[in-house]
């Protein structure tokens, strides 16, 4: 199965297949007898022939999150950019020759959920078209300390260049999508929600992180949905005043799209469903916010937040933020709510140790080592 896509005029051709299926282009690389046994089951993607200029994401396990503006390529070019200076990377220059073709295998150095596959296809095609990535495992995939998980081959000073700009991101996303993952599993049956609280500039990156992990995403900005919090109630002089405020915003410019108020008391519960059973609003959502009360024991009371839910009794989608930690959320997720959303899945990052290597066999025994790997 052969897919081509590009990103805003960065072309990137993918291949897959496994030994199920019949090689999807000639040009793939293929490993060698010790590296297949490394690499088990290889997922082959090759960066190779320019398309048309819109993206498509069908390629990807994970599909990042839609964003009308957003430019993926100049986020990457900025980061190869910051990297590379006015004179490039001298010590590449110094040390290796330009025509060296090398292999570099991905080390995971901890236990974790991959992501940033994807991403890292797009940036070693930003840097050298012509390098060839294969990976073991997909977006989303648990990986454990010690795996090789994938390798790229290709002119040795192009990988060195590209290595830290894909591991910064991988790196992150792994970590992001870890800490999701965790969070999802322990929050159930609620949904796990990360916020806006992301890394200036890589909004995109960090949502899609916590989609590889399993989670869902709240609005993407300040443009795709509204949400009162606190300061609009505030300006508007209460939640009655801000949900009207709203209702006839949306109507006067014939907008349709998700409405969420922040309520910090059952008393400001009550109020919206007040209003919401007297007037038509375009109403979707309710966040309760500080309803989980921590206790001096570690533990937390979700009594107030259980009492906003039956309030609610299923007339609109329910959100639980504050004290949200890996600790709490399985408590919180039984109190019947519908989303819990944490700003800890991005704005807190520990990010997930992986190394790209070319000498694996010295890599693998400095990690036994050191314990990390």
């Amino acid at each position: 199965m052969a897919i081509s896509f590009s990103l805003q005029g960065f072309p990137v051709r993918t291949a897959f297949h496994t030994a199920a299926f019949a090689p999807a282009i000639s040009h793939s690389l293929k490993l060698p007898p010790q590296s297949s046994s490394k690499l088990g089951t290889v997922v082959k993607m090759s960066a190779t022939e320019v398309t048309d200029s819109r993206i498509s994401y069908e390629s990807f396990a994970i599909k990042p999150p839609e964003h009308p503006t957003y430019d993926l390529k100049g986020v990457i070019k900025l980061a190869l950019a910051e990297d590379a200076g006015d004179r490039g990377d001298v010590t590449c220059k110094a040390t290796i020759p330009s025509d060296m073709a090398v292999e570099a295998y991905f080390l995971a150095k901890e236990d974790g959920i991959i992501a940033g596959i994807a991403l890292a296809e797009m940036i070693f095609h930003e840097v050298d078209p012509s390098l060839k990535v294969e990976w073991c495992r997909n977006d989303g995939d648990f990986v454990h300390k010690g795996l090789q998980f994938g390798k790229v081959h290709g002119r040795a000073h192009n990988i060195v260049v590209a290595e830290r700009v894909v591991l910064n991101f991988m790196q992150r996303m792994s970590g992001i999508a870890t800490l999701t993952k965790e969070m999802a599993n322990a929050a159930y049956p609620a949904y796990m929600l990360e916020t806006r609280k992301t890394a200036p500039a890589l909004r995109l990156v960090d949502k899609w992180a916590v989609l590889i992990g399993g989670g869902r995403n709240h609005r993407m900005g300040l443009f795709d949905m509204v949400m009162i919090k606190d300061n609009h109630i505030s300006a508007a002089g209460g939640v009655t005043g801000a949900l009207k405020a709203v209702d006839l915003y949306l109507k006067q410019n014939s907008l349709q799209m998700e409405v969420e108020v922040e309520t910090r008391t059952l008393e400001e519960v009550e109020e919206v469903l007040h209003y919401s059973s007297q007037a038509k609003t375009s109403l979707t959502r309710i966040m309760l916010d500080n309803m989980v009360v921590p206790l001096p024991n570690g533990d937390v009371d979700i009594s107030m937040l259980k009492e906003a839910v039956q309030l609610i009794n299923g007339r609109y989608e329910t959100e639980a933020s504050g004290n949200v930690t890996l600790d709490t959320v399985h408590k919180i997720g039984q109190s019947g709510v519908t989303y819990i959303s944490s700003g800890s899945l991005t704005h807190s990052v520990k990010a997930l140790d992986i190394s790209l290597k070319i000498d694996t066999e010295l890599a693998l025994k400095v990690g036994k080592r050191t314990g990390r790997a």
